[in-house]
C-alpha cells in the first residue's frame, strides 16, 4: 500500500490502525526488517490521517 492510496478520511479509524501497529509490533517482537519497516511507516501514515479525520469532525 503506497500513500498515494490512502485518501482523506481513512477508511479505516485512527484505533484499527493502531491495533495493526501493534499487532505488527508484537509479530516482529519488537525488530523490524526493511520490509516490516516500510509497513510501519504507511501505517503510521495512515494512523495520522485518520486522526486528522477525527479532529475535524470533531471541530
Amino acid at each position: 500500500m503506497s500513500p498515494d492510496f490512502l485518501t482523506p478520511g481513512s477508511v479505516r479509524s485512527a484505533a484499527e490502525v493502531n491495533e495493526e501497529i501493534r499487532a505488527l509490533w508484537r509479530r516482529t517482537g519488537g525488530t523490524l526488517s526493511a520490509e516490516e519497516r516500510a509497513e510501519y511507516e504507511l501505517l503510521v501514515v495512515e494512523w495520522a490521517a485518520a486522526m486528522r479525520g477525527a479532529v475535524v469532525k470533531a471541530a
